[in-house]
Parts: C-alpha cells; structure tokens; sequence
C-alpha cells in the first residue's frame, strides 16, 4: 500500500528527515560581507534568528563569506547608527541591517544593505510574514541581497525534491520528500514500501511527477502538492518513466515501452492525448525539455553506447550532441539552453558533467565514483546530484563556476533522485 499525504497536513518529524547542509568547498574570491544581528522589538522572541539564515543562505553560494558575528567590533540596527567607514576598515564589501517588529500576528522585517566600498545604500525593503512562515522571509531577503550584489536571482527561497530510503530490502519504506533549499522545512508528499523515481517539477512548482512501482509494477503520477490530489497518467504495459514536464506545464515527456521497445512519447495532460516521437530498435529514454520547448534531449544507445541525442519536440531525426566519452546520460538543460548536465563515465567512475552544446566541450562538476541524478538550480548557477558520502547516499551541490559545493544527508538512510525546483512565488 501507498499513502499520499496532503502536505500542509504533515508534522516536520525534524528528528529524523530533515537534511544537514555541510559547505565543501567556497570561491577564493568570495565577497566578504557583514550581516548584522537584527534589532527586535522589546519583548519580542522570534521563532528564528534571521540574520543566521540570511548569513547561511548566501555562504553556500560560495560567492560570499559573512563575517562571524564574534568578529564585529559594532551591531547597527539603524541607519543612523551605521558608519561605514568601520566596516571599510574590517575588510567589508556590504552591510545588512535589519530590523523585526510585530505585525497583526506576524512579523514585519525591514532591511537595508550597504555597499562599504563606495559609501552608499543599495537597497532597503520591508517584509511582512507569519510566525511560521519567518524563515521563508529570510529566504527571500537573502535573495533580495544576492541579486543586488550579483545581478542574478537568488534560489534561497527555492524548494528541492527527493528521495529517501530506509530500513532492509526485504523491509524498506521509500518516501518522496520537498524541503527548502537549506534543507529546513522536510514534508512527505508520498510515503512506499516500493520504489519511487523520477521526481520532476511543473514549471509552476504546484505540481510534481513521479514514477511509483506500487502494485509491483510501473506507474507515473502527477500530484498536485497543495491539495494532495493525484493523477494516474501513464500505467502501461512495460516500462513507464522518466517524466519531464514541458514549459508551459501542459504536457509530459516520458519514456514507455508498450508498443515493444522503450520509446519517448509525449502525452497531453488536458486532451490525455499520447504522441510517440521516437521509433528505433535502440533503447531511448530519459526525456528533458529545452527552455523554450522547441527540442528534446534523451538517452540513446543507438550508437552503440548510451549518449544525449536531441530532437524536434514535433518529432523528427535526432542528432547526437553529447561527443567525448563512452557512456552520457541523465540529461537535462540549464535554464538559459546553453549546456546541459548530465551524468558522464570517465576511468570507470560516473561523474556530473556539464556539455556546452554550442562548443560540444564538457566540465566535470563533480569527482565522485557513483554520481548521478544531476539537476540545475532555477538560475542555472549550481547543479544538485545524488553521490555516495560514507557508504550512503548523499545529495551534493557543486558551483557550474567552481567552488562552492556542499553535501545534503540524513542522519540515518539513503537519500537520492534530487529536482530542484523552479522559482516559486
């Protein structure tokens, strides 16, 4: 048996599910920056210390170092209390100041952020938020922040899909998961005794697919994740998997084999109409749509191994884009279309790679021995993937820049098949 789960509905069960972030690696020309505990109200406790979350949030990035609050000389809370030329003196690029008050039954946080080097205030915002929903508003800050000092948006406040797995094989319960970005925030969408795969977002973040083998065999879902609804969309004969959603969040790429080889085949979710588009006696599979749903990516052995081909989403001939290397797969586009990441063989060890498409020349992100599952953050400035830390499975997340990696686990089981999320408002 399965149980779906309505997940506003669901306890956090933190103990045991949430993810621990550990940074592994930063940019050597990271931003030092000085975010400055916020001021709070007389008496008033928040559930969360902002001003942390905010310093976590863009240390991960790996494109800024925050000062240790244990290094600050002074802790402004005011613009009149703020003199820049102290922070200049202690090495700061920026200042954040910030300061919470209450609001109805919330909160109501107002920030301002410096630039130290040329004297002047970049920006100055005021959020109102719920008690609940306080972390989410340091999320949201910090990408206030990163945007403005980087000019590209931040994915703080972004979700992430996965996978867990505990207990023996004979005994094993198998859940799909979303959390933060920072791991915080753990919810069970879907909870199993049998194997669940292929976590893929809508492009709304309202949705997400899934392959689930209850009833020991094959299926992809669609569930809905504010109302727990869920859809059977494909249970065919055979294999059913890799679902992909397309950009607009109509239809649904997926790899099926019914009609007697594993095919990719595009289904419309509203009309239920099913559209085969690749017919060839190799295996093809793997499914990702380009940004702008002209093209397809897929895994195909038809050359003798398996590699990235891409192809019209209409249908039509396929061209192999994936050059170096006996073995490509797992495929899936940035957001800007320019390169896509994927899962690459070298020496024998299955690492994270990402193809410029244009060059046809591939970086290695990743030097693990069994890396899989890669997947780009909305902004396209880092790769999540699933790896193995210690004998488990970990999830890791590396900088398409360099630097700034970090490794997710549990405190106990597996954890795999990563999606990042889109941006979500």
């Amino acid at each position: 048996m399965i149980l779906v789960l309505v997940i506003f509905l669901l306890p956090h069960d933190r103990a045991h599910a949430q993810l621990t972030i550990e940074v592994t690696g930063g940019v050597e020309a990271a931003q030092p920056i000085a975010i400055v505990p916020f001021g709070v109200s007389e008496g008033l406790i928040p559930p969360v210390d902002i001003a942390a979350v905010i310093s976590a949030d863009l240390a991960r990035t790996g494109k800024f170092k925050p000062m240790p609050t244990r290094d600050m000389l002074d802790m402004p809370t005011t613009r009149e209390a703020v003199d820049l030329r102290d922070w200049s003196l202690l090495g700061m690029n920026s200042l954040v100041i910030g300061q919470i008050e209450p609001e109805g039954t919330g909160f109501r946080v107002s920030i301002s952020l410096y630039d130290v080097l040329r004297g002047n205030e970049l920006a100055s915002t005021t959020l109102v938020g719920s008690k609940t929903g306080l972390r989410h508003t340091a999320h949201l800050i910090a990408d206030l922040i990163y945007e403005k000092l980087t000019r590209q948006p931040g994915v703080a406040a972004t979700r992430i899909a996965y996978v867990t797995s505990s207990g023996s094989v004979d005994n094993q319960t198998v859940t799909l998961r979303i959390a933060d970005a920072d791991g915080d925030n753990p919810q069970t969408i879907v909870s199993s005794a049998e194997p669940i795969l292929s976590p893929a977002w809508s492009p709304d973040g309202r949705r997400i697919a899934y392959v689930s083998f209850e009833n020991r065999r094959a299926a992809i879902y669609v569930q809905d994740l504010t109302s727990g609804r869920r859809d059977l969309v494909a249970s065919y004969p055979g294999i059913n998997g890799s679902p992909a959603f397309s950009p607009e969040g109509q239809r649904l790429a997926m790899t099926l084999s019914k009609d007697g080889n594993s095919e990719i085949y595009v289904l419309n979710l509203l009309s239920r109409e099913l559209i085969r588009l690749t017919d060839h006696f190799a295996i093809d599979t793997e499914p990702a749509w380009s940004p702008d749903g002209r093209h397809l990516i897929f895994t195909s052995n038809r050359g003798g191994s398996p590699q990235i081909y891409r192809m019209p989403a209409t249908g039509g001939a396929a061209e192999r884009i994936s050059i170096d290397g006996d073995y490509n797969a797992r495929a899936s586009y940035a957001p800007d279309g320019r390169s896509v990441a994927m899962v690459t063989r070298i020496n024998g060890a299955f690492r994270i790679g990402v193809l410029d498409t244009e060059r046809g020349i591939t970086r290695l992100l990743s030097n693990g021995t069994l890396d899989e599952s890669p997947s780009f953050a909305p902004n396209g400035s880092m790769v999540i993937y699933a790896t193995i830390h210690g004998g488990r499975g970990v999830l890791a997340a590396a900088s398409v820049e360099g630097g700034g990696n970090q490794r997710l686990s549990q405190d106990s089981g597996q954890v795999r098949e990563p999606a990042w999320s889109p941006f979500i408002h």
